[in-house]
């Protein structure tokens, strides 16, 4: 494993949090405030694969996407001085869980259910939130489904380092709070 530890303080920043809670957004600010690279776990499994990921929830089934996704976390890993933005149910596992607080922080961008269901209901490039015919959910089934996924992830996402309410905050405001956060917790050099 690559040395990403100086003293108490990481170099590795994780975002985690529930589809549309603003991990690919408020990713590269906060790496570039930081001086750091941005990675998006969904963005470079794609392409990796050549594949979209609702592709290869379709060919392949979740379970696949999974592993493929922590294989690529444990690649991960091995960067410096990075921000990486999970995918929403990639913490959503022990094995997951134990990578990333071993090898990083762990920021979670929380939202209401709400909110979720707000920035999420139009969304067609979201695999966890279609029936098993890859056709889009109705309102009801929607937030049923947003319910029961938020309600299996939050044991998960509870246990992160730093935990932001995002609902109606600015992305600048985020972005502050987070660098309020983890001062004294990252490595700037």
């Amino acid at each position: 494993m690559k040395e990403t530890l100086h003293g108490n303080k990481k170099s590795l920043i994780f975002l985690t949090g529930f589809m549309g809670s603003g991990k690919s957004t408020i990713g590269p600010i906060l790496a570039n405030t930081l001086g750091y690279e941005y990675v998006d776990v969904d963005r470079f499994i794609e392409q990796k694969t050549q594949k979209e990921i609702v592709e290869i929830f379709r060919t392949e089934g979740e379970k696949a996407f999974r592993l493929l996704e922590r294989n690529i976390l444990h690649e991960l890993t091995k960067l410096d001085h990075s921000v990486i933005s999970l995918g929403g149910g990639t913490i959503a596992n022990e094995e997951n869980c134990q990578i990333v607080s071993q090898n990083g922080i762990l920021i979670y961008l929380k939202l209401s259910p709400e909110e979720i269901l707000q920035r999420v209901q139009y969304r067609s490039d979201r695999p966890m939130l279609k029936d098993a015919d890859g056709n889009p959910l109705q309102a009801q089934e929607l937030e049923k489904r947003i319910l029961e996924l938020l309600s299996s992830r939050e044991p998960f996402y509870s246990r992160a380092d730093v935990i932001i309410r995002a609902d109606n905050m600015r992305i600048g405001v985020t972005v502050d709070e987070i660098m309020k956060n983890i001062r004294g917790m990252i490595d700037k050099e």
